[in-house]
């Protein structure tokens, strides 16, 4: 075999962000015929990050719809890769994480017998409705997958306890961390002036982010109440939410928070933009995934608002801590970080247990090691 032929897919913003350095690295090498394929689940989040990463996809399903549904989207992208594997036949298709996109991208290259590899394989919370469907979405992809990326030892041992054959496993670290070498920048100035205008020296700035569907409904309320409480009770805490466009979130959080002094409601932010606001920011509260494990590289302690998480590294290695969705855990928990220095010290100083910028160069060159063109086996990230 002279080149391998791979298709990365993705679909979603988050998605985008971990694999673009991964895209990058795979078209750095000449053994690698590398072809782009995104979803486009979601527009304008994706086409963000498509640009920020100077990056041109060969197709385009473009399936986003107004109030789509889990079931359409796995519709419309288990039949556009039909499409294209059929056209392309890949030796490898590389698919990320938990979303519905990778699923199904999973399970169409299954179809045609097509290699799959999971890249941030091996995360679990053991709950298939929490979060969801991420949780059912990552456990299938691991069914069909034939060379897991695990991004720890833990999300390894995860995968090992499933049965999966330890060779078909390789830690990597994320390549999360990888993305955020490209992103930030210090002294860098924000499109968005509202940014521009908070005093990040002198005041503990809060960024904040809820939006998951498990939170929908008492928990979006439960975090609000719980933002103004902390924001009226300390006076050098600003707050910067940046609100899903989901009206079933949106509807919430400006109702209860709309107006309120020191609170900043702002749409989701590009990209760069989010990754500086967090290297600016005094702490994140939020129920993202990607943010417990990008917050840490920039030593920003995370509360997260979940009450299960499927990254227990960071707990473990105490840079981050659940709170989930509880009134009195949020406020108390908050003032702890916000009026105690030596526990917010504890959390900002612990060491990130997500990687040291290398994750893509590791997953490329395992790859080349697996199709037998090189012959130096490569070292996991431990």
């Amino acid at each position: 075999m002279d080149k391998i032929k791979i298709i990365t897919i993705f679909g979603t913003r988050p998605e985008a962000i971990k694999m673009a350095p991964l895209v990058k690295e795979l078209s750095s090498r000449n053994e690698i015929d590398n072809r782009v394929c995104v979803t486009a689940q979601h527009r304008q989040m994706l086409d963000q990050v498509l640009n920020l990463f100077n990056i041109e996809p060969n197709f385009d399903l473009n399936i986003m719809k107004t109030k789509q549904t889990l079931t359409g989207i796995t519709n419309r992208v288990l039949e556009g890769m039909e499409e294209i594997f059929l056209k392309e036949n890949p030796d490898l298709i590389l698919v990320h994480g938990d979303t519905t996109t990778t699923f199904a991208g999973a399970l169409a290259a299954f179809y045609q017998k097509i290699k799959v590899g999971h890249v941030e394989a091996g995360l679990r919370t053991y709950d298939k409705y929490f979060p969801f469907p991420e949780e059912m979405n990552r456990k299938l992809t691991g069914s069909i997958a034939d060379i897991h990326f695990s991004p720890t030892i833990g999300s390894k041992n995860n995968l090992l306890k499933e049965g999966i054959n330890e060779k078909q496993i390789f830690v990597t670290g994320n390549t999360v961390i990888d993305a955020m070498d490209f992103t930030v920048e210090d002294g860098y100035v924000f499109n968005n002036e509202e940014l521009n205008k908070i005093d990040y020296n002198n005041k503990k700035v809060i960024m904040v982010t809820a939006h998951r569907r498990e939170n929908w409904g008492e928990g979006i309320e439960n975090i609000c109440i719980s933002l103004k409480n902390i924001v009226e009770n300390n006076k050098d805490v600003e707050i910067v939410y940046l609100v899903h466009l989901n009206p079933v979130v949106k509807n919430i959080v400006y109702k209860h928070l709309e107006g309120v002094n020191r609170i900043h409601l702002l749409p989701p932010l590009d990209t760069k933009e989010t990754h500086n606001l967090m290297n600016k920011c005094y702490m994140v509260m939020t129920d993202s995934g990607g943010l417990q494990e990008e917050a840490p590289h920039l030593g920003k302690p995370v509360l997260v608002l979940r009450d299960v998480t499927e990254r227990p590294e960071a707990i473990k290695a105490g840079t981050v801590k659940l709170v989930g969705t509880n009134l009195n855990n949020i406020i108390n928990e908050g003032n702890k970080l916000i009026r105690n220095r030596e526990e917010y010290n504890k959390m900002s100083k612990a060491v990130n247990p997500y990687g040291d910028g290398k994750a893509s160069l590791r997953i490329v060159d395992f790859i080349l090691y697996y199709y037998g063109l090189t012959n130096n086996p490569c070292k996991e990230f431990l």
